[in-house]
């Protein structure tokens, strides 16, 4: 009943922000994020970490909401990566649960929210269930217009580079014809834009193997608010930095 109580005050809070003072003219297309800060969440209240990963997954669906409804383009988020598999056995079955119900519930869901989601990374070191709903998921998606998720899941950016590199050795692909362009294409991110905005929660100011390619020219925010924590509110604070800095990309303007 406590942890009932506690999502549903989550759910509970305002689903857009009262005071949105950024300009939708100039909204990031795509936006990354790094999920941080669930077990220092669950720590403060004295609850197992395994709670502030499943209040995490309850963030992560109001923010995914908030960005489709304000007209954000591409959401890619930092769910699991491939140094976490160190973590504790239950904490790791934990996460994995909490994932397998989030796609049931999608699938359900995906024709009346419109959600495309993809994920990057290796997931065939996943069960094969998990494999499957993933697979059936992206299948759905495919015909929807709509925000495209991104779920980083066993991600880690110097693998994704690695085995760019592999790919194009494997094909290869000419010295003379080797471009940013041709490489991106072998990224697990091919087809998607780089983000504009890549924010970091908790915190901690790193990047923690995160797109590390192609955050080259993203701008970034960090807020100490912890993960289960971030709302709304907080994201329209990373929108309105975000658009008060002037993008050169290594230029003058």
């Amino acid at each position: 009943m406590f942890f009932m109580n506690l999502f549903r005050k989550q759910r509970d809070r305002s689903s857009a922000s009262k005071s949105t003072k950024w300009n939708p003219h100039e909204l990031p297309t795509h936006i990354a994020i790094v999920l941080d800060g669930n077990g220092r969440w669950a720590a403060k209240r004295a609850l197992p970490r395994t709670a502030g990963h499943a209040a995490g997954a309850e963030t992560f669906r109001r923010v995914a909401t908030y960005c489709k409804n304000i007209g954000i383009k591409y959401l890619t988020v930092y769910a699991f990566s491939t140094e976490n598999w160190s973590r504790g056995e239950d904490e790791v079955s934990a996460i994995m649960g909490l994932l397998e119900k989030y796609l049931h519930e999608s699938i359900e869901k995906m024709e009346r929210d419109r959600v495309k989601m993809k994920f990057l990374g290796d997931t065939t070191v996943l069960s094969p269930k998990l494999q499957a709903l993933i697979k059936e998921t992206e299948e759905i998606s495919k015909k929807f217009e709509g925000v495209q998720v991104n779920i980083c899941l066993n991600y880690g950016s110097r693998t994704e580079i690695l085995r760019a590199v592999q790919s194009l050795l494997t094909e290869r692909v000419q010295k003379e014809s080797m471009t940013e362009e041709e490489f991106s294409k072998h990224l697990y991110t091919a087809a998607i834009p780089d983000p504009d905005l890549v924010i970091r929660t908790s915190g901690e100011k790193r990047l923690s193997n995160f797109l590390l390619w192609q955050s080259a020219y993203s701008e970034f925010y960090f807020t100490d608010t912890l993960w289960p924590d971030f709302d709304e509110n907080e994201l329209d604070k990373a929108i309105i930095e975000y658009q008060s800095r002037e993008r050169r990309y290594g230029g003058v303007k």
